[in-house]
Parts: structure tokens; sequence; C-alpha cells
């Protein structure tokens, strides 16, 4: 969902997180990854405008943090 609120692909998040394309599909498919490999790629998702919020009765989610352009990684 963070992902494409900021029109990113999973080679556009790798790269920012500097992880391999294949960790970014195991994340997505709820494969168990390292703590330093998930905060990486929370970092690079908040650096691109993600603000990850907690749950208010419908569990956790993702926002755009205020206004701003839409932002792509060269491929």
């Amino acid at each position: 969902m963070a992902r494409a609120a900021v029109g990113w692909g999973v080679r556009d998040l790798a790269a920012a997180a500097k992880v391999s394309i294949d960790t970014v599909a195991r994340f997505e498919r709820g494969d168990e990854l390292k703590e330093r490999t998930i905060e990486a790629m929370q970092r690079a998702l908040e650096a691109a405008g993600i603000e990850f919020i907690d749950g208010n009765g419908g569990g956790p989610g993702v926002r755009l943090a205020g206004p701003r352009k839409r932002q792509t990684r060269n491929k």
C-alpha cells in the first residue's frame, strides 16, 4: 500500500532501501525478514513522504505526510 501511494514499483523500493528486489517481494508475501531490513524499507518510504500510523480500531495503516509531488525513482 505504501509503495502504491508514492507510485513506486518493487524495483524502486528495493533501490531506495538498498535491498534486493527479492527481499521486497518476500516482505510483501509476509515472509520473516531481519528487523534492520524492514527498518531500511520503512525509512525509504518515509523519506518518500509516507507516514505510518497506528491502528485506530481498524489496524495499522499508511498515509501521505502532507502535500507533495509524485516521486519516482529512475529504473
